[in-house]
């Protein structure tokens, strides 16, 4: 007899047998012994929940000769011509495969003749979902008036794809993902009668892995013993599945949180050089960051070992709860990024130095809160009033810290509050004198709100290179923020426009950086202040 994978192997032969299903297995059971079996049943749910099993035992079941509490003997003629494939009357059809027109009719032929040796000919069609229109068409004859000999027993895991004609002629039952506790039960059964030492921890790496699939967690336990080796551990399991150790993990984690890149790319390295592929670490470090956060929130984590906890811990202490959550953002936006890229170790470690590089998350945090004040400005919107305040009080303390916000921005007058409520658009005469209009246009910006603009373009002057071209000239330098800043499009477009308008006639602008040494310093105190003149006392409404 040839070798039979451990899946098939244990297959369930009752619905007892069957794990985590209890809220279908019982109502199963009851309609047979009350002798209330339907014509057509649709088994929905993921891989491996057990839709197959259920069905197969079903159709034993309504027709055993010696049935008890609803379950199949599995002893009687029936039910063993039925295990070992010899019944015709049971009659089991891949919908994948066999999914036309010609091969439903062959069934609606068939069902006219009465059952050979069971009570009734029970048709089970898995994959139901992958049937053609025609074929739902010719089926959709058969379910609405069956004969009493016949029963139908469609499975699918995309019941969405299913007409509603052939829907609504059956009865529904949803499977559910199974716990991880459930497999762990059902693992220790499979174990121990195929003589396999197994630990704890790799049951429930096995369980995690599995993502609620019974059949997925069978097959990882017996790629784990094809070595000839029945003893399973953490480590085995990881090997086999692809999944970096843990250590190798906290150390890429660490150097993410304390911005050490050659940490990080170190730890990184090592686990590629092991073969390991890139979408089960990125995986495994989304879970990790996760995992911390967990810890930090409620103290409590499964599934980790001593020594791995204390390290865990360490590292909650260090980090700040917003950090890991941006971390487990960040990073499932790279595996988003990696997921279509054709360079995937290049992207990957690209990920990683830009997310060790601090000054860059902290340059983009300020200019997303810059942005924010821009449109709270733009809105007019967000009062926020305190039963303990009235509402003039609120407004008047909301203009006092708009006020100060402005005034960040140096050496450009501030008008009244009233106007910065509510932004109107202006029409604006300006000077045709470079020196003249350029502090023009920066007071219109910062009229218009355009605060991370007008705080940018602090300290330039303009001047005409030629009858095209107007330079904004930065004789202290440009950071880098600022670069950032107003080398994108809508910027140089805002800019530009309003450069015409004051030339009467399309200009272009070319940014002109002197010696950036020198004002570098002075720049990035002024946006320390007008980051910390940020935190005003009102909500910021998108």
């Amino acid at each position: 007899m040839g070798y039979t994978a451990l899946y098939r192997k244990f297959r369930p032969l009752t619905f007892s047998e069957i794990v985590g299903q209890d809220h279908i297995t019982r109502t199963l059971k009851n309609q047979i012994i009350s002798g209330r079996v339907g014509h057509a049943y649709l088994f929905n749910g993921g891989r491996g929940t057990g839709k197959t099993s259920a069905a197969k035992v079903l159709a034993r079941a309504i027709n055993c000769l010696n049935p008890k509490d609803g379950e199949p003997c599995n002893e009687c003629e029936i039910c063993k011509g039925a295990l070992n494939g010899s019944l015709t009357d049971i009659v089991e059809m891949d919908a994948a495969s066999n999914n036309g027109v010609e091969d439903i009719r062959a069934i609606r032929e068939e069902v006219n003749f009465l059952p050979t040796k069971a009570k009734y000919r029970v048709y089970i069609i898995d994959e139901v979902h992958m049937l053609s229109i025609g074929a739902f068409n010719a089926l959709l004859k058969t379910l609405e008036e069956p004969p009493e000999h016949v029963k139908f027993i469609l499975a699918t895991t995309e019941p969405q794809r299913l007409p509603a004609t052939i829907l609504s002629r059956c009865q529904r039952f949803d499977f559910k993902r199974i716990s991880n506790d459930n497999i762990i039960k059902r693992l220790k059964i499979v174990c121990k009668e195929s003589n396999i030492e197994i630990s704890g921890e790799a049951m429930q790496m096995i369980a995690v892995l599995a993502e609620g699939a019974m059949r997925d967690a069978l097959s990882i336990l017996e790629r784990c013993v094809q070595d000839g080796e029945n003893k399973i551990d953490e480590n085995k399991i990881r090997d086999l599945v692809g999944i970096p150790k843990i250590t190798y993990v906290h150390n890429i984690v660490e150097g993410l949180v304390d911005y050490d890149v050659d940490k990080s790319l170190q730890g990184v390295d090592i686990v590629l050089n092991e073969g390991k592929d890139i979408t089960n670490l990125l995986w495994e470090m989304i879970k990790y960051v996760k995992d911390i956060l967990v810890f930090k929130t409620s103290k409590k984590l499964d599934l980790y070992t001593e020594e791995e906890m204390k390290k865990i811990s360490e590292l909650a202490e260090k980090v700040s709860k917003e950090k890991l959550i941006d971390l487990v953002y960040k990073l499932s936006e790279l595996e988003s990024d990696i997921k279509w890229s054709t360079q995937k170790t290049i992207v990957f470690q690209a990920g990683i130095i830009r997310l060790c590089n601090k000054q860059a998350e902290i340059s983009s945090d300020l200019e997303e809160r810059v942005e924010k004040i821009e449109k709270y400005l733009k809105s007019g919107k967000g009062i926020v009033v305190n039963n303990s305040q009235s509402t003039n009080n609120v407004i008047a303390q909301r203009n006092n810290e708009i006020n100060r916000v402005v005034q960040s921005v140096p050496n450009t007058p501030v008008n009244n509050t009233k106007n910065i409520t509510k932004p109107k658009s202006t029409t604006t005469n300006f000077s045709n004198k470079a020196d003249e209009y350029w502090p023009q246009i920066m007071n219109e910006l910062k009229q218009n709100g355009k605060i991370v603009l007008c705080t940018s373009l602090h300290g330039s002057k303009a001047t005409e290179i030629n009858d095209m071209t107007v330079g904004i000239e930065f004789p202290n330098g440009m950071s880098s923020f600022n670069k950032t800043v107003l080398e994108k499009p809508e910027n140089i477009k805002e800019i530009s426009t309003m450069v015409s308008m004051a030339c009467g006639k399309p200009m272009q602008i070319k940014y002109i950086s002197g010696n950036s040494n020198v004002h570098k310093m002075t720049q990035e105190e002024s946006l320390q202040k007008f980051a910390k003149d940020s935190d005003i006392p009102f909500n910021v409404v998108e």
